[in-house]
């Protein structure tokens, strides 16, 4: 470790890491009750059981590959360079990094916090088509994004060196779009081809409410989604580095934290920016949806998305006024979307992560027009229109075209949606012999009426 100023540094570094990681573990229990307390009683067990399963499925497969396309991938490849095989090196499954290995005291809390993000970007998508999908299907559609497309957005968009951050000025320090907007795209891709539970639209197409089972597991859900939340933003930051670790990009001779691109930043900046962008989206939620809990807890969460790409450089006044422009759009476009498109989303996923990640990626490129992307040299400043590309890459291209066209696959293998029998009578409630018995009653209607 060198000298014990270094080892000191390090140490404190492991642990912080430790520490973000175990906060970030509340997001996923807070998703587990979130879900279940949407879904209703028939449903409870597969929806949570579908959503434990992400743990243990991503984990092992960003252990094999997706820790390794974070470094090696910045460059697109072949957009500002090729595949970074020497970066990448220590994130392969047998490298000696990825282990025990007393020499290496960061690599296991960097590699679990990058692994916490990945299960947070499938639990959004698993709200949203709860109560139909079946659940090896969302489990391969949860490794595709949680192993494959996020980490190649954080490769683009989050990675000191990414091309988007060179070339675009892309900005996006607490991952409106490099999570949420990616996940919320992801979501909206696999619900076109999923289709809406039974029931949820009338004949002549109006959408029917479809409640909470309980709204008491909404509020403890989300609420510990909130404080895993900020334990996100903590590890969004390096806590403490030289200048001389970034080349002396870092003017003067102090330690700093900084944010994952390197510029500095404090804890306290980011939270005075977590709570008062909270506070923005919970207030105009609460107001809008008329004090409905539901809306008014996800408003708070929508807030703290479309603010987030700028937290680190925006004003507290400031973050709660996007907050409050991005809990309203939530709303706003989720009803709209689902009567216009008859879109069932079944917990606002979508909105909540994905428009209000769109949204909050463009405000930042006005907000912070003409401020450094990153502390080293020849990088673009932010801009508009930097941030408008980087909003439909994410959302998009890495979001909703590869979840549509995975869909459309398993779709049409038969392996996307749980039988209609099923649906009416429950999820729970059905053993795998019943199941395999409803697709055979399908399959014989289907024949039926093609005869």
């Amino acid at each position: 470790m060198g000298n014990n100023l270094d080892a000191i540094t390090t140490v404190f570094t492991e642990f912080y890491y430790w520490v973000t990681v175990v906060f970030m573990f509340l997001i996923h229990v807070g998703f587990c009750l979130y879900e279940v307390a949407a879904s209703r009683r028939r449903n409870h067990l597969h929806t949570l059981m579908k959503n434990t399963m992400v743990i243990p499925l991503v984990t092992v497969t960003f252990f094999f590959f997706g820790w390794w396309i974070y470094f090696a991938f910045p460059n697109g490849p072949f957009i500002t360079g090729g595949i970074e095989w020497d970066a990448a090196q220590g994130a392969r499954p047998w490298d000696d990094n990825m282990g025990t290995n007393l020499s290496d005291r960061i690599n296991g809390v960097f590699w679990a916090a990058f692994l916490l993000f990945s299960w947070t970007a499938a639990s959004i998508v698993s709200g949203a088509v709860i109560e139909r999908i079946q659940s090896g299907a969302f489990w391969i559609l949860a490794v595709i994004i949680g192993s494959g497309t996020w980490i190649i957005d954080a490769a683009w968009g989050w990675h000191y060196g990414g091309w988007m951050v060179k070339l675009l000025g892309y900005h996006d320090a607490y991952a409106s779009g490099v999570i949420h907007a990616i996940a919320g795209g992801f979501a909206l891709g696999v619900l076109v081809v999923l289709g809406p539970r039974l029931g949820k639209f009338a004949a002549d197409g109006t959408p029917r409410d479809i409640p909470p089972h309980n709204v008491w597991l909404v509020t403890l859900g989300l609420f510990l989604i909130y404080t895993g939340f900020w334990g996100f933003y903590a590890a969004c930051n390096v806590p403490i580095i030289s200048p001389e670790t970034i080349g002396g990009q870092i003017t003067g001779e102090t330690w700093t934290a900084t944010n994952i691109y390197l510029a500095p930043t404090t804890l306290s900046a980011i939270t005075f920016n977590f709570l008062m962008s909270l506070s923005g989206g919970l207030m105009v939620a609460y107001i809008i949806s008329k004090g409905d809990p539901f809306w008014t807890y996800s408003g708070g969460l929508a807030g703290v998305i479309t603010a987030s790409a700028g937290n680190d450089l925006y004003h507290p006044i400031q973050a709660m006024l996007i907050a409050g422009v991005g809990a309203w759009a939530a709303y706003k476009l989720h009803y709209w979307v689902e009567r216009k498109f008859k879109i069932d989303d079944a917990v606002g996923a979508v909105a909540v992560h994905g428009y209000a990640g769109f949204i909050g990626l463009v405000i930042a490129g006005f907000v912070l027009w003409g401020q450094p992307s990153s502390p080293f040299e020849g990088y673009a400043t932010i801009n508009p229109l930097g941030n408008f590309i980087g909003a439909l890459i994410m959302f998009g291209l890495l979001g909703f075209l590869p979840a549509w066209i995975v869909s459309k696959i398993l779709n049409g293998m038969g392996l996307l949606r749980i039988p209609r029998k099923v649906e009416l009578e429950g999820l729970d409630f059905e053993s795998n012999q019943a199941f395999e018995a409803a697709k055979a009653d399908v399959i014989k209607a289907e024949l039926a009426m093609v005869k």
